[in-house]
């Protein structure tokens, strides 16, 4: 089989699993990069493979306004395009469509929008983005979703669940149909996700969750429309409300979240994969992750500080330079400074998420985990970023 997946090891919902995807395995709980624009920025594919990431995510609505979904198709699909030879997911705009307040407007069909870009007209609709998916060439590829902000009033957030789920069924058809229609030399086969949705409303989750599982046989599932304005607790808390409606046999993805404590807190709860543009967003800005906290490395304090940015990390950035270099980088406007941030950031979620696995293969993850949120909570003194 093209896709499959096994748990291998478990410690209350937590679990370490095996994805396997046409592009190779996934072992998880894992972290994906995400390379919106098909790169990850800053980086190049040989520094993720360095650090062990093994996804990464693109994202089908940046790509369909530049350089065109067509021409990537042209060019041999996104592996090729991008030179990475793993495996792929492919985010379906949903939430990107739906931040467009004000350039955008929405009927039971789809969404007509105008590009950030040129102001130019534009509508999605489940099976335009089918095509989309099709054409970039993703092991993964994402329904197309109603999002909504994180503390929307139940009926908002039911409105836009139902609406998904109808366009869950429209998605499903469009995606058989170009599979059975549209053989494409560089794409041997897709997983399609769909997306619980349901706001911070449990039981409207549960009710999503156990619908999705009622319409098909999924290869894994993504959980949207968190970490978009909700309390920490809150996402948290609904993590919890579709556990035991979502099959155990089956990947569950976290859609856009990758604060550290996140990720901890979400493998706590039974998710298998992340997603988030985090570390490189907040690297470019000079914020480091580090396992006591977050760190602003733009500050005086650093400024002749000789140490790594985390002396626990093994990245190229901590093994070679010190806190005091990478902050002159800043205060400079070398691009060096981005990179080695961005480089770092990503590196401690995919170690961050390699360290839950060992510890959940050798029965030690209640204690780890525990032990790891209290030294990154540990920081008495917040350091702005």
């Amino acid at each position: 089989m093209s896709f499959d997946f096994a748990v291998e090891a478990t410690a209350g919902s937590a679990r370490a699993a095996r994805f396997e995807t046409p592009h190779g395995a996934v072992q998880s709980p894992a972290f994906m990069a995400v390379g919106t624009l098909a790169t990850v920025k800053a980086l190049d594919p040989q520094d993720l493979r360095d650090m062990g990431a093994q996804m990464i995510l693109a994202n089908a609505y940046h790509l369909h306004l530049r350089p065109g979904d067509d021409l990537v198709r042209e060019l041999g699909g996104l592996h090729e395009f991008m030179q990475w030879d793993g495996p792929i997911l492919t985010d379906s705009g949903g939430f990107q469509v739906f931040s467009l307040e004000g350039l955008r407007t929405l009927d039971e069909d789809g969404v007509d929008f105008r590009s950030h870009i040129d102001g130019s007209s534009r509508r999605f609709n489940p099976e335009s983005v089918m095509r989309i998916e099709r054409n970039l060439g993703a092991d993964v590829i994402m329904q197309f979703d109603h999002v909504i902000p994180g503390q929307s009033d139940a009926a908002a957030a039911r409105d836009a669940s139902e609406r998904s789920l109808r366009w869950l069924a429209r998605c499903a058809r469009a995606f058989d149909e170009l599979n059975r229609d549209d053989p494409i030399p560089h794409r041997a086969d897709q997983a399609l996700f769909p997306i619980v949705q349901g706001g911070i409303h449990a039981e409207l989750r549960a009710e999503a969750a156990r619908a999705i599982r009622d319409m098909g046989d999924w290869k894994g599932f993504g959980i949207g429309g968190l970490s978009v304005g909700e309390p920490k607790p809150e996402m948290y808390r609904i993590l919890e409300a579709v556990h035991d409606v979502l099959p155990v046999d089956r990947p569950r993805y976290l859609m856009g979240v990758g604060f550290p404590e996140d990720l901890v807190e979400g493998v706590r709860r039974g998710v298998d994969l992340f997603d988030c543009v985090a570390p490189t967003r907040m690297g470019r800005n000079g914020a480091v992750f580090t396992a006591d906290g977050r760190l602003n490395i733009k500050r005086a304090e650093f400024r002749t500080d000789k140490r790594p940015l985390d002396a626990d990390c093994e990245c190229a950035a901590c093994r070679r330079f010190s806190r005091a270099y990478i902050r002159h980088l800043f205060l400079a406007d070398e691009i060096l400074g981005l990179r080695l941030l961005s480089l770092h950031n990503v590196h401690f979620l995919v170690a961050l998420m390699r360290q839950a696995r060992a510890a959940l293969l050798d029965g030690t993850f209640d204690g780890w985990s525990d032990a790891w949120l209290r030294r990154y909570h540990s920081r008495t003194i917040p350091v702005p970023v």
